[in-house]
């Protein structure tokens, strides 16, 4: 089977500011016609990686390729939505639709054909003499969004587009995406929310600018070992220090009144009522023990700490 074409090779990517390394020799592609997603905490390396791909800003070392041109020379087929909103408040949504489009040399014609094209696909075409500061945070969002389609791109780099976003306007978002997907757009898009990570095709997992793993969701959840077991219990703490003295318990963590454990696929404990039996044996009446599916957040937690099983990239 013929592998997808590349529409965005990075290479031993590197980027430092003085003493600081942000990107740490990533390599990774993102196949025509995907979406992947980078996933990572503030740090992680993922706006740097983002200017260098949109062309805005140099590596220090390495490459990065668009549709086989550089970052720098590929700019006129991205879209580019930044993690701030970048557009103008004082301009409307129309003028903010014009003045980027003018700016990427498309045709006023055009311009005005493609915006009342995306501001009717967005639900906002009666929005459009409104001043882009008044907008709420989805409806800027979506403005930035059409300002970053005005020029038909063949990539739509996204940098943590739903961040304050209201849950419906994130649900309308990825309606959209979807759409443009299946108009065979690229996209490369930054998330802290991990149920958006579920949605990529693929992800690569970043800390501190290391890439940690690259692969389809399923897979990642797939490679990391071990049954995963959520107890709840009134005193969290006395909970968590009993669970991590525990035989076959490979690691611990909390998420809210909530502990995730990872057993050692031989841990006979990996029942949820031998381990409730076992904490209650240490003084600890659970008031929840079952088994959960693993989880990306549980993915990456291992990964960072080094405590989950080695998946190779692809």
């Amino acid at each position: 089977m013929t592998e997808p074409a590349v529409a965005i090779q990075i290479r031993a990517l590197t980027k430092r500011y003085g003493a600081v390394e942000a990107i740490r020799g990533v390599d990774l592609d993102v196949r025509a016609g995907e979406i992947f997603g980078l996933i990572g905490p503030d740090g992680a390396g993922k706006t740097s990686m983002f200017q260098i791909v949109g062309g805005v800003m140099e590596a220090t070392s390495g490459t990065a390729t668009l549709l086989g041109q550089p970052a720098r020379q590929a700019r006129a087929h991205v879209g580019y939505l930044t993690q701030a909103f970048s557009l103008y408040p004082d301009l409307s949504v129309a003028e903010n639709l014009q003045y980027v489009g003018q700016l990427r040399l498309v045709p006023d014609r055009a311009i005005e054909e493609r915006g009342h094209r995306y501001l009717t696909m967005f639900s906002m075409d009666r929005f459009r003499d409104r001043l882009a500061g008044r907008l709420s945070g989805g409806m800027k969002q979506k403005l930035a969004l059409a300002c970053a389609l005005v020029a038909e791109p063949r990539i739509l780099l996204l940098d943590e587009p739903t961040t304050g976003v209201d849950p419906v306007s994130r649900r309308e978002f990825w309606k959209l995406l979807s759409e443009f997907l299946s108009q065979g757009i690229t996209i490369l898009m930054a998330t802290p929310y991990l149920d958006e990570a579920e949605r990529c095709a693929r992800v690569a997992l970043l800390h501190e600018g290391r890439l940690l793993a690259l692969d389809s969701p399923a897979a990642l959840r797939a490679g990391l070992k071990g049954d995963v077991v959520e107890v709840i219990a009134r005193d969290r703490d006395r909970a968590n220090q009993a669970l991590e003295r525990l035989p076959g318990v490979v690691d611990v963590q909390l998420f809210g009144e909530r502990a995730h454990v990872r057993l050692d696929p031989a841990s006979p404990l990996g029942d949820p009522d031998r381990l409730a039996a076992a904490l209650k044996q240490a003084g600890i009446e659970p008031e929840s023990v079952r088994r959960v599916p693993t989880s990306l957040e549980d993915v990456f937690i291992a990964r960072v700490t080094g405590s989950g099983t080695q998946h190779p990239a692809s």
